[in-house]
């Protein structure tokens, strides 16, 4: 963060630059930001936010624009080794789940990079670390300015591109999740893929690919038929190919993979009546028993797909089933999938969770819904991370209850 005295110079040069913009006298600035000519720059360096919000709007920059021009004050890390070292140590923090630490070792080789390879995987490393701490939306920029080095290999443009695409769909951007892994697809068709790397990738992408046309089922209901067609044959893909990784390379995180894939295709089977949604929510619920007790259970892979498939129950529930089916038949999913969410820390399995309680709640009128202290908080960060989500949490937090730590009854905002 700025110091006071820069931030006042940062805020200072936001003001001449509004001037050069727009063609303004002294004058017409301080007018425009409701400021006298000789009290502009407060201070303390701390602009209220109508001040914040009126540069913003006379340079037609966004108003987080300014606030990080304000407050995030130049890179001054020290750095802790050369760029190899650097780079294990990313792997390693990822690895072991620090993320916060990973995001900023990125930043020290990003200084450091000499090449564009090696920036462009500084900024890979950096979009790993936002996407473990759950903020998908600030992976995508990281991962498109990698892509704007020139000269990069292939195979890392290869697994830029990929991850780019799962980006996108984390936040729910299923016209760019589709068409950056049908990209990947592209780039791997004149190979014959004996590399591990490109049959990881090309798997992802199928991956990808398919549980972005699941989830067009819900967003373009007249079109159901055609995406679950096309998410089944996507998904069938990505299980046979992620089987066939798990058996080569005896890596169970690729089992855990298929295993996902295997899940969403009993939801996309209802959709094409291949299944009958019954059946499906019956063999979804029996695989639970697998993680009833959430706790006893390591973090990793096989978990979250477990939490996934508490999310396909829910979908096909709220798809296939009359209001006075679903509650009885979505208790039991949603709360599976947040107890497996809070577990991991997953912040995607978190927003489906609430999205499909809101739902579940919005059909079922009478249905009392309290939050304590610490849903609400997780609401609150699930909001932050997940733009689309945002009115959705809004509705929840018109629609709930409040109880305190103890208990009793609370109101937000009180």
């Amino acid at each position: 963060m700025r110091t006071a005295e820069d931030r006042r110079e940062r805020l200072a040069k936001f003001i001449d630059l509004a001037k050069v913009y727009r063609g303004w006298s002294r004058g017409e600035v301080s007018r425009a930001l409701g400021r006298d000519a000789g009290k502009l720059l407060p201070e303390s360096g701390n602009p209220k936010l109508d001040l914040v919000v009126g540069l913003a709007a006379a340079l037609d920059w966004s108003v987080g624009d300014i606030v990080d021009g304000v407050w995030t004050a130049d890179d001054d890390h020290e750095i802790e080794g050369d760029y190899a070292t650097l780079d294990a140590s990313a792997r390693a923090a990822h690895g072991q789940g620090r993320f916060r630490q990973m995001l900023d070792i990125a930043i020290q080789m990003g200084q450091v990079a000499k090449t564009p390879s090696e920036r462009a995987l500084a900024a890979n490393r950096m979009a790993g670390g936002y996407d473990g701490l759950g903020q998908y939306n600030k992976s995508v920029p990281c991962l498109q300015v990698a892509l704007t080095e020139r000269g990069i290999p292939a195979g890392l443009r290869l697994m830029l591109t990929v991850n780019l695409a799962n980006a996108h769909y984390a936040v729910w951007n299923l016209t760019e999740s589709r068409s950056a892994a049908r990209e990947v697809l592209e780039m791997l068709e004149a190979t014959t893929m004996t590399e591990r790397r490109e049959r990881v990738c090309h798997a992802f992408a199928h991956y990808v690919r398919g549980n972005s046309f699941r989830r067009l089922i819900l967003v373009e209901n007249d079109l159901a038929r055609i995406h679950a067609q096309r998410a089944h044959d996507e998904l069938s893909q990505a299980l046979r190919e992620y089987e066939d990784l798990a058996d080569t390379f005896g890596d169970d995180r690729y089992a855990a993979i298929a295993n996902t894939c295997r899940g969403g295709l009993l939801e996309v089977q209802a959709v094409l009546g291949e299944l009958r949604p019954d059946e499906v929510l019956e063999r979804l619920m029996v695989a639970l028993d697998r993680v009833v007790d959430v706790a006893a259970h390591e973090p990793g892979d096989w978990l979250e797909s477990w939490g996934w498939w508490c999310i396909f129950g829910c979908n096909v529930a709220l798809r296939h089933f009359a209001e006075d089916e679903i509650s009885m038949r979505m208790a039991i999913f949603t709360n599976k999938a947040m107890e497996i969410a809070d577990r991991l820390e997953n912040w995607s399995l978190r927003e489906r969770a609430f999205q499909m309680d809101l739902e579940r709640h919005e059909r079922l009128d009478n249905e009392p819904w309290v939050l304590d202290d610490e849903e609400v908080r997780i609401l609150a960060g699930t909001m932050g991370r997940f733009p689309n989500f945002r009115a959705a949490g809004w509705r929840i937090l018109n629609q709930a209850r409040f109880i305190d730590a103890e208990g009793g009854p609370r109101w937000l905002g009180a």
